[in-house]
């Protein structure tokens, strides 16, 4: 565009505001609107992801794996809140829990190409939707908040392509997995085992919070300890820890 074009509109467009202030500072002026706030609204929410830490007993089966959580509920005041929530917590297994497959599957003096950890396979995954109630502090530019909560638990255990033999004596292990056992012995030697157990539990835990605007959006770290007895199975102990986003 051609500098003289440019030069005639902001010649234009400072006339026209020229007045218009001119005739404001004359009026008494109006006070700035306030900026809202995360303390003033009445609801929050919240979405990150992170690391999951088993504790024994479960860490006797599972390691260390990725972990999300998205919750919402209502403000009850500037300080506690109420929310719901959804969590994911992944559960690899642990050569704890895979030697003793392998070790059925591949005797010392086996030869077969199939003895691998490739020739069969593990998942094992938490979900849980919780009730849960916050306290919470918030500074200028920092923050803290303490959850207490509970609500169901799912533990989801799938071996493929993995037989036992008839016989077999029960262990832990075999119930990590999801087989049943009667008088002492497994009961059921199936090569697709996809069983899930639950039951209720509770959390509680405590972050911190990190104002990123004036609206009240903010960047959160957060640990929370999970128990879940998992109706009398092996129980479900984590801690993830999470980084986030609140608002």
């Amino acid at each position: 565009m051609n500098r003289k074009v440019v030069i005639g509109i902001w010649l234009l467009v400072l006339l026209c505001i020229t007045p218009a202030r001119a005739q404001d500072s004359s009026a008494t002026p109006l006070p700035d609107p306030p900026m809202p706030n995360a303390e003033n609204s009445p609801f929050n929410f919240h979405i990150g992801g992170g690391f999951g830490v088993p504790l024994n007993p479960t860490a006797n089966y599972a390691g260390l794996s990725g972990t999300f959580q998205v919750g919402a509920g209502p403000n009850l005041n500037k300080h506690n809140s109420l929310f719901g929530e959804f969590l994911w917590q992944g559960l690899p297994a642990t050569r704890t829990a895979l030697l003793p497959i392998i070790d059925t599957l591949c005797p010392p003096t086996s030869t077969s190409e199939l003895c691998s950890l490739g020739s069969f396979g593990t998942s094992v995954n938490l979900y849980a939707l919780t009730a849960d109630y916050s306290y919470h502090t918030n500074g200028e530019r920092y923050g803290y908040y303490g959850v207490v909560g509970g609500g169901w638990y799912y533990r989801k255990a799938e071996l493929k392509n993995f037989q036992l033999a008839p016989g077999t004596v029960c262990q832990p292990l075999w119930n990590w997995w999801g087989y049943t056992c009667s008088n002492g012995f497994v009961e059921n030697q199936t090569t697709l085992v996809n069983r899930g157990v639950s039951s209720g539990g509770v959390d509680v835990g405590g972050g911190i919070t990190i104002n990123l605007t004036q609206s009240g959006f903010k960047f959160y770290i957060e640990a929370r300890y999970n128990y879940s007895p998992q109706g009398g199975r092996i129980s479900t102990q984590i801690i993830p820890v999470t980084f986030g986003f609140r608002w």
